[in-house]
């Protein structure tokens, strides 16, 4: 059968209240995010004046919000469910703002690991995006999501500018001060901008279902694509123990590195753009990944280098190698969630990409206490070789992965959905050439499907669609 094509109509427009989320949630990830990245760059040059500061607690310090993000972020997530979006919402971020108190007022380095945690405790990123869910039509919800993803890169490339410039203005203390600012500010764009949804529902292409984390944990492919997050963000967190430590080393003073964070950051970002490129239009996709991994190897082999030897073009050598850490890590950044959410079940998204985002938490919170560790019993040096040597491991995972194919997610409205012959309508919808995999969500009223978009018989869909 010669498959009927999609009718070429133009995407739709988010209106007004689809609008309205998208920025708001938007603003309020980068807010959140923001404080939590604004310390990386400039924590370990101020962290001395702390009672009780060893080069290993100031690790744990910089990585201590990642473990508690990812305990609580799936059951922070689960319990919006139950009890309402806004409110678990609002109840995060007062966390949060509490952690960053405590975190402004420490004069020990223990107080201030404590307010990273509870920082972290805050977890919320799992019932914002069920939120931007609800306020949003399934036809448009990409476009919001895609809204979301940007202002946290967004926050990430401002922190390491911002970070050294208020780390010289009002300390520390004053960027945690600011950091609980930044936390009721969310609450009040939460309250008076994001809109109020007329219910809330299970979406399982962006939230995680609790009966589903078995099946995600059991796929080999999932869990290398987890790997891989978990490995870059251990070796990210653990650079940021030392990283400005050998800036200043290299005669560029804390108040002057964001005059090289910032070039360095814009050209990673338009640097990324041609390999993204080949990843996803010329299907390169492993090629790609594999080069940015050894390209990470040899960049924190460089960095060791640079450390233990001092040589005098060293601010330059630095810039160089920094250029090239970043572009991949924007690559990776780009690459590995829209693998996950291919390589996903159908029906399985939400709830493989809340693991995989806890992934990338986990790995944070030892990318500091490892790199402290490192540090404190070896040097400067020892602490770019984990960096190489994570580097190194991801390259060995992704020569065994076998990458996606280009399945698109569909979710299909049901006319009517059967509570007890679910198996009955899946087979029909296997049946239609294009559709790969099929999950029948009698709660929502939906099937989600995995499609391949070129083959896919789209009338037969509509009308099984259709069917009573």
């Amino acid at each position: 059968m010669i498959a009927t094509p999609a009718p070429a109509t133009p995407l739709p427009a988010l209106n007004a209240l689809e609008r309205r989320s998208a920025i708001g949630l938007a603003a309020i990830f980068a807010m959140r995010m923001l404080g939590l990245f604004m310390i990386l760059p400039v924590f370990v040059l101020h962290a001395h004046a702390l009672d009780g500061a060893t080069p290993a607690l100031v690790g744990l310090a910089i990585g201590a919000y990642g473990l508690t993000q990812a305990l609580f972020q799936i059951p922070f997530g689960l319990a919006s469910d139950r009890l309402g979006r806004k409110p678990v919402i609002h109840a995060g971020l007062l966390i949060f703002a509490l952690g960053s108190v405590l975190a402004a007022v420490a004069d020990s380095i223990q107080a201030v690991i404590i307010g990273r945690a509870l920082q972290g405790s805050g977890a919320i990123a799992a019932a914002s995006i069920a939120l931007a869910a609800d306020l949003t039509r399934e036809s448009v919800r990409t476009r919001a999501m895609a809204a979301i993803g940007i202002s946290v890169a967004l926050s990430f490339a401002a922190a390491l500018v911002l970070g050294p410039v208020l780390g010289e203005l009002i300390g520390i203390s004053g960027i945690f001060w600011l950091t609980a600012a930044l936390a009721i500010l969310g609450m009040l764009v939460l309250a008076l901008l994001v809109p109020t949804p007329a219910c809330s529902r299970r979406h399982r292409d962006v939230a995680p279902v609790l009966g589903q984390l078995g099946s995600v944990l059991r796929d080999g492919r999932l869990l290398r694509l987890d790997a891989g997050m978990f490995l870059l963000h251990l070796g990210m967190v653990s650079l940021f123990v030392v990283l400005p430590l050998t800036l200043t080393d290299a005669g560029l003073p804390a108040a002057r590195q964001w005059q090289l964070y910032l070039p360095v950051v814009l050209l990673s970002i338009g640097l990324m753009i041609p390999f993204i490129l080949l990843a996803e239009r010329g299907g390169r996709v492993k090629a790609v990944l594999l080069g940015a991994a050894a390209a990470l190897v040899s960049v924190m082999i460089a960095l060791a280098v640079l450390e233990a030897t001092r040589p005098p073009a060293m601010p330059w050598l630095l810039a160089a190698a920094l250029v090239v850490m970043f572009t991949v890590f924007n690559l990776k950044e780009a690459i590995l969630p829209a693998l996950v959410s291919k390589a996903a079940r159908a029906g399985d998204k939400g709830t493989a990409t809340g693991v995989f985002s806890s992934s990338q938490f986990v790995g944070a919170f030892l990318g500091g206490l490892s790199g402290g560790l490192v540090h404190q019993a070896f040097g400067s040096s020892a602490v770019y070789l984990i960096g190489a040597g994570t580097a190194l491991l991801w390259l060995a995972v992704l020569v065994t992965l076998r990458p996606p194919g280009a399945l698109a997610d569909h979710i299909l409205p049901l006319a009517a959905t059967p509570a007890t012959d679910t198996k009955h309508l899946r087979a029909r919808l296997l049946a239609v050439p294009g559709v790969e995999d099929a999950l029948i969500a009698a709660d929502e009223g939906v099937a989600h499907l995995k499609v391949d978009s070129a083959r896919l018989d789209w009338a037969r869909l509509k009308l099984i669609a259709a069917a009573p």
